[in-house]
């Protein structure tokens, strides 16, 4: 805690925050899916489907290798930020800011409206460098949900939820857990329609049907 209010009391190490900041945003702006599309067919993404800018909506009209293609972008961009972080400053929380900030730039580009993809993607990408521990966590939390309901969202955001509980078990620095958390807050933001839409085709928020007739 000392070493963190140390760092956030230093203006050198608030201007590297700042640039480190700014770059990751910037690299998470670079939709892929939605250039991709727009350069291949002249549409835009934003108007088809659910409006994502991710891969599976793109999927919607690319078919599987636009899919993939999109996929591997999004990962790469979350390495790069959270790699670019750790090469030129050495510092783990500057990787813990290039993580938060390309999220932020892959949910709500600038050049877009702010309209970008879900995060889930990019996210893992940039948990891949910052923590594997977390990412293989979060994999091992997805495939029980998965298993039983044999769908992705809802147990991916499930295993999204629990994150910040594995990184407080693995007794990660509090600047750390705060990454985590606020990590899966975006995710699970940008995927509440999802919950949503998951919930209800499961049943669950069904009414029971009103029996009208009367004795």
């Amino acid at each position: 805690m000392i070493g963190l209010v140390s760092w956030l009391e230093s203006p050198g190490d608030w201007g590297r925050a700042l640039l480190v900041a700014v770059g990751a945003y910037a690299l998470g702006c670079l939709a892929g899916g939605y250039y991709l599309v727009r350069w291949t067919t002249g549409q835009d993404m934003r108007r088809i489907g659910s409006g994502s800018v991710g891969a599976r909506n793109v999927s919607t009209v690319l078919g599987a290798r636009g899919f993939a293609a999109t996929l591997l972008w999004d990962v790469l961009k979350g390495v790069l930020a959270v790699w670019g972080a750790r090469i030129f400053t050495g510092d783990p929380r500057m990787e813990g800011v290039a993580l938060l900030a390309v999220l932020a730039g892959h949910l709500w580009p600038v050049q877009l409206a702010f309209r970008g993809g879900k995060g889930v993607a990019t996210s893992l990408g940039g948990l891949l460098v910052y923590d594997p521990q977390l990412l293989l966590a979060l994999g091992l939390l997805f495939l029980p949900p998965w298993a039983g309901l044999r769908r992705t969202i809802l147990p991916g955001m499930i295993a999204y939820a629990l994150l910040p509980a594995v990184a407080w078990f693995l007794e990660a620095d509090r600047f750390r857990f705060a990454v985590v958390t606020a990590v899966t807050v975006l995710v699970l933001f940008a995927h509440r329609r999802n919950l949503v839409e998951e919930w209800t085709a499961l049943g669950w928020g069904a009414r029971p049907a009103v029996n009208s007739d009367k004795a």
